[in-house]
Parts: structure tokens; sequence; C-alpha cells
């Protein structure tokens, strides 16, 4: 018998090709079975409601939620609400972005950055940032630079975080190769560190914009007459779960269309890969 046979094998079987099996585990997306789930849950939760199994005070039907939208946007305080958080978000995202990346790059190619950055990141970002509200409003006021300045400081941490882990993963093999070739620093950067760190980069993106909405509830429920989380606050307060409710979904919708930009920004820049 041969040493290269499997006794119990047939010796045809050494000469069959192997059939490929690999599907890489690349999931593919059904958005109709997101809708169907979503119509289901929503009939399920109106059913009850009008069945009696589920009291209106603690959880209102979807149809009084649509009520409650229909009188906030009628009586124009759903704009009111809506630009107001829109304006102190954007504000302070864009700003915590900008500073984190900068400082991000510094500490992923220098290392004096490194060296400082890394300890003072380290020793302030475990610190709640909703705890320094209070402080941001001795330092700057109960106006709108308190509440840009709390979503800032949430944003900046991640941002700062992020942007270094993903410069460090990029390949240094490719920077060396660009060094050899006598390319300058800015062009090694925008050539070669920049198109390999953007996927972290953009990933990181989603999670500060969830951050900064978390904060943007949190500084609108202290010294805020309108916004999002000062409508949620006041209904809370009235025992108008239905108000309460419809704010709560703006939060979400609000998310959904971030993530929904940042997916378009994400497909255009990231067309080579």
């Amino acid at each position: 018998m041969s040493e290269d046979i499997h006794p119990l094998r047939h010796p045809d079987d050494a000469m069959r090709p192997v059939p490929f099996r690999g599907g890489g585990f690349n999931p593919g997306r059904r958005p109709m079975a997101a809708v169907l789930a979503f119509f289901l849950l929503l009939s399920v939760w109106e059913a009850g409601s009008r069945l009696g199994y589920i009291s209106d005070l603690f959880l209102p039907s979807p149809g009084q939620i649509g009520i409650a939208f229909w009188e906030l946007f009628q009586s124009g305080d759903l704009w009111r609400h809506l630009s107001a958080s829109l304006s102190r978000l954007i504000s302070g995202w864009i700003l915590g972005t900008i500073a984190g990346l900068t400082l991000g790059f510094a500490i992923g190619m220098f290392t004096l950055a490194r060296s400082v950055g890394i300890s003072l990141v380290s020793a302030l970002f475990p610190i709640p940032k909703i705890a320094l509200l209070p402080l941001f409003i001795i330092w700057f006021g109960i106006g709108e630079p308190s509440k840009i300045a709390t979503i800032f400081f949430g944003v900046f941490f991640p941002t700062v975080i992020n942007t270094y882990s993903s410069v460090d993963n990029v390949n240094r093999n490719f920077i060396r190769m660009g060094q050899s070739f006598n390319l300058s620093t800015f062009a090694i950067v925008r050539k070669i560190i920049l198109p390999g760190s953007l996927p972290g980069i953009l990933a990181g993106f989603r999670i500060s914009a969830s951050i900064g909405i978390i904060l943007l509830v949190a500084a609108e429920m202290i010294g805020a007459e309108y916004g999002i989380g000062a409508l949620v606050l006041a209904a809370g307060n009235l025992m108008q779960t239905d108000l309460l409710i419809a704010g709560v979904v703006m939060l979400s919708l609000l998310g959904l269309g971030i993530a929904f930009l940042l997916s378009k920004v994400e497909a255009r820049l990231l067309r080579w890969r």
C-alpha cells in the first residue's frame, strides 16, 4: 500500500479536485427585510395599545406619537428644536474633529507629540464629559459656548485615539519606500499615510458623532430653551410621554441621518478600495 494514500480513502480521491467553499463571510444587505421588521414591530405595538395591553401613560401608541409630531410641526417647534440642536452638534463636532485629527496625526508621526500627547489623552479621556458641564458653565456661561465645549471635548478625545491608531496601522514599508524616493513629508502624508489611515478615521467619525449626540442631549437639559434635549426634559417633567418619545424618535432620526451622510462620504473617499 502506498504511503501517500490513506488506507480508508479510495485511490481516485487523491486526483479529485477540492470544491471551492470560501464564501468569505461577506454578508449582503436586504433593505426590505429591515422595513418589514420595523413595520411588524410598529403593528404589534399599535395593536397592543389598542387592545389595552400597553398603557398609554407608560408607552403611547405610534399613532399618538405621530399626532405629537404633527402638533410640533404645526406650531413650528419642530424646526426650532431641531435647528438649535443641529447648530450645536455641527459646531462642536467640527471643532472637536479638526482638533482631534491634528493632534492624532501629530501623535502618530512625531516622537515628542507621542510622548506628551498619549499621556495627556490617557489621563483626560476617562473623565466623563458630562461631569465637566458645570465647569464649562462657570467658564463660558450658560449659553451656547458651554454646550459646544461639552460636545467638543466629547468628540476630541475619541478622534485623537482613533486617528493615531489608524496612522500606526499604516504599513511602514510604504513610508520607507516614499522616503527612499525622496518624497517630502507632506507628500508622504498626502499619498501614503492619509489614504492608509482614512478607513479607520472615517469609521471613528461614526463613534464620535454618536457621542456628540449623547452629550448634546445632556447639555441641552441644562439651561436651554430650545433643543431636542430641552424638549425631552420638559415633556418628562409634565409626564407627556407621547411628546417625550417623539423627541427620542427625533434623536434616532438625527443619528440615522448622520450615519447616512457619513456612508456617502465613505463611499466617495474610499472609491479606491
